[in-house]
Parts: C-alpha cells; structure tokens; sequence
C-alpha cells in the first residue's frame, strides 16, 4: 500500500487534488494553509474567518498571488471562481461547506459552538470534517461521529494534535498487540486554576498569542479537553477527578504508572493523565506478557519492565492536519474520534465566587474552568459541560469559587447548535451506521 507522500503525488500526477475547505484564519489555519501550499495533491481551496482580511494574508503570507485570489461572500461566484483554480476568501463559514467543490472541511476556529455547526452543515452537505475543536468534540463528537458513519463521510480530530498524536502511539501498541496501561500529554505551564486573560495578557503578548487561549492552557481546561478526547476515544479513563498532575521526566514515567500497591502513582491501570516535565510531548506506557519481548524493550532503553514508554516529543499543532484531510479522504479513517462514546465529561468549576443573575463568559476566561470527571460522575452531579458554556449563560443561583456548576444551577437563555445537538445525543445515545434517518429526524441548525 502506498504511504500518503506517495497516494498524494499520484493523484496529483493525474491532474486531481484534495480540495480543502477551511473556516478559521487564525494562527493554526495561517500554518495549515501556508504547508498545505507546500504540499502534493491538495489545495486549501476557500477560507471563511469574520475578519475576511486574515484570510486574505494567510493566503498571501503562504505565497499566493492577489491575482489567484478572489474574495467573495457570493455562493455563485466563489463556486465560479473555485472551478476556474482561484482561491476564495469569505466572511461566510456557510459557503465552505456549501460549496460542491470541496472534498474536506477543516474547522481551525477553536469556538465550541462555531466548530459544532461547522461539522453539522459539512456531515449533512456530505463532506468529510477535520476539527481542530476538541472542545466542541468533547461535547457532542460521539453524535457527530454517528451522523458521520450514517452520512458515509470521515468525522476526524487531528494529526498534530495531542489527541492525534496520542491515539498514534495508542494505535500502534494495539497493533503491536501490547497491553497498553496509561496514555497522556505533558503540561508545559504550572497549573493555575485562577488564571485568565488579565493574568495571563504579558506572557500571551510576548509570545504572539491570545490571552484568553494562553489563559485555558495555563488554568488546565485545554488540558482536561485533551484527555477527555482520548478517553471517549480509547476508554481509558482519569483515575481521579482532575487527574494527578505528576511531575516527572521521562524515565520516570513507566514506574509512575505501576498501581500504588506496587510502588506506583495510581489506583488502576488504562488511565488518561498529564505530567509536569514532559512538554511537549505525549506518551504511551506499554506491558507484555512475552518474556523476548520485555527482554528487547529493555535493552533498547524503553524501560526496566515491567511497563515500558513509548513517548513523541513533539506534536506539530495544524501543520500536521493534512495528514488527517488526507487520510479522510484518500483511505475513509479517521485519525482520531470518539469510538468509546462519551465515557468522559469536562466539567464546568467556578473561577470565583458567582452570584445569582451573574453571567458566564467562556472557556480561557474569568468566570469557569474544566475539569475532567467520568461521564457517569459528570451525570450523577448533572455537572454543566464546558463545552456548553457560553454568553448566554445565567446563575440561577449562587455557586462558589471551586465548585462544579451544575446544570439546575443555570438559566440556559438562548439554544445553540451545540446545545441542540447535545440535546439530540442526550435523548438518541447510540445510533447505529445503518440508521441514517437520525439526519433527517435532526433539528435544523
């Protein structure tokens, strides 16, 4: 079987290319279509953001000529202007997956709400969905990824990622016929539950970035989101609320994944959780029964037994992406998705002290963090998901610094795509492939 550099080059010798659809021109979808213009057999063909002028420097920055770029909110004329080879910049998400035209849609957007009707409008226009939300994947991607398998289309998390890139090495130690016993990412900042866009405005200037999306990594909402993907992907589960949070190098990590009645850091064995000490890598710890086995781990310096690491010090964020638009479309996988279901939730803390009538912001924010619990804890709390969280959120009542926000707590003021469709994965649970008539029973969104 040919390896995708090489699917990639063939289908651009004959004259066709991957024709990708991307919604978000920020600083991951700047990179995406800067490498994807370095590639074979694929094209980031329209580019939707609010800020039309974004796209139109990605597209440039990445090396495109103002001349084979047409910007255009019309559906006609950026099909038009898509067949004739020009590259389309909008301010209308709509037209990315409502375009003929395109083969995979990507969601760069990192907004819950965005990245649910993004995938909806893609699934239901019969096109395959890469999301760089974890958040929104994390609330309703277990119904998605049904609508998907119904539809006949790829729903996928991404390559680069650190979902992907942990469900890399979980899917080669299956493979492998390992046991796999722990799966998990570094943190690469201190965890500071109070941290938001004021405290966290120096660091996120100094690095070029966002404070409210510094703020969601440095308060462990980004990083709980994460695992929580992994979880609904493999059925490993955090063997506390929250995670531990060990702190370590690399060398340590096969002892810390021993259960404590022999020497180790946990209660239970196939657990999700973070370290201090890694970053930015992610992690594997791998057993085997076979005794040749544990003796070439061994001398190739995985560990002394009887767990061994396998770790990945890096993941490359959105320019690992194509990966996944390629692996969508050229062989019908997905890099990672919620095969497991929701067996995990990331739920909704406190940041202070709330008062009746006062209003929640958003994830990186002052009001609210994550923090990942198993479903069935998350559902006997009725705990609020993070990825519901939004404007339009009300306290019924007071809940203080610290405690999980329920959802008898709330006053919901306004429905949304995502809470529809959380609504909708709430009331079907499981559907099977076979049962397409979901998509046609869906509300409209």
């Amino acid at each position: 079987m040919l390896g995708t550099n090489r699917k990639l080059i063939e289908l651009e010798k004959q004259g066709k290319s991957i024709r990708v659809g991307l919604v978000g021109a920020g600083q991951m979808g700047r990179g995406m279509i800067a490498q994807i213009e370095k590639m074979k057999g694929m094209k980031v063909v329209i580019t939707a953001d609010i800020a039309v002028e974004n796209v139109v420097k990605a597209y440039e920055n990445a090396g495109i000529k103002k001349a084979d770029l047409v910007v255009t909110d019309n559906k006609s004329k950026a099909a038009e202007a898509v067949r004739s080879g020009f590259v389309v910049a909008t301010a209308d998400a709509s037209l990315v997956s409502g375009l003929a035209d395109v083969d995979v849609v990507v969601d760069a957007t990192g907004v819950p709400n965005v990245g649910a009707e993004i995938a909806w409008k893609s699934i239901t226009n019969k096109k395959h969905i890469v999301m760089l939300n974890v958040e929104a994947d994390i609330t309703v991607g277990p119904i998605l990824k049904q609508m998907a398998d119904a539809a006949g289309v790829v729903y996928t998390g991404s390559a680069g990622d650190e979902p992907g890139a942990i469900m890399e090495l979980f899917d080669f130690s299956e493979a492998l016929g390992f046991e796999t016993v722990a799966l998990g990412k570094g943190k690469n900042n201190p965890l500071n539950v109070e941290a938001n866009p004021d405290t966290a405005a120096q660091e996120a200037a100094e690095k070029k970035s966002s404070p409210k999306m510094l703020a969601s990594f440095q308060d462990g909402t980004k990083t709980m989101v994460e695992m929580n993907a992994v979880a609904n992907a493999t059925g490993f589960l955090p063997d506390k609320p929250g995670m531990h949070g060990l702190k370590g190098e690399v060398k340590d990590l096969p002892a810390f994944f021993e259960t404590k009645e022999n020497g180790g850091k946990v209660s239970k064995e196939k657990v999700v959780e973070y370290i201090n000490g890694i970053a930015p890598g992610v992690f594997a710890i791998i057993r085997s029964e076979q005794e040749e086995v544990n003796a070439e781990l061994t001398y190739l310096k995985m560990g002394d037994g009887p767990n061994y690491v396998l770790y990945r010090p890096y993941h490359l964020t959105s320019l690992e992406t194509p990966l996944s638009i390629a692996k969508a479309y050229l062989d019908h996988v997905p890099t990672i998705a919620p095969y497991k279901g929701r067996i995990a939730e990331t739920a909704t803390v406190a940041k202070k002290d709330l008062a009746e009538g006062d209003y929640l912001d958003s994830i990186g924010g002052f009001t609210v963090y994550g923090t990942i619990l198993t479903a069935e804890d998350s559902d006997a709390m009725e705990a609020l998901p993070i990825g519901l969280v939004d404007r339009h959120i009300k306290m019924r009542k007071a809940v203080k610094k610290g405690e999980i926000i329920r959802m008898s707590d709330i006053i919901h003021e306004r429905d949304t795509t995502i809470w529809k469709l959380r609504e909708l994965q709430n009331t079907f649970g499981t559907v099977s492939a076979e049962d397409s008539g979901i998509i046609k029973e869906a509300p409209v969104v």
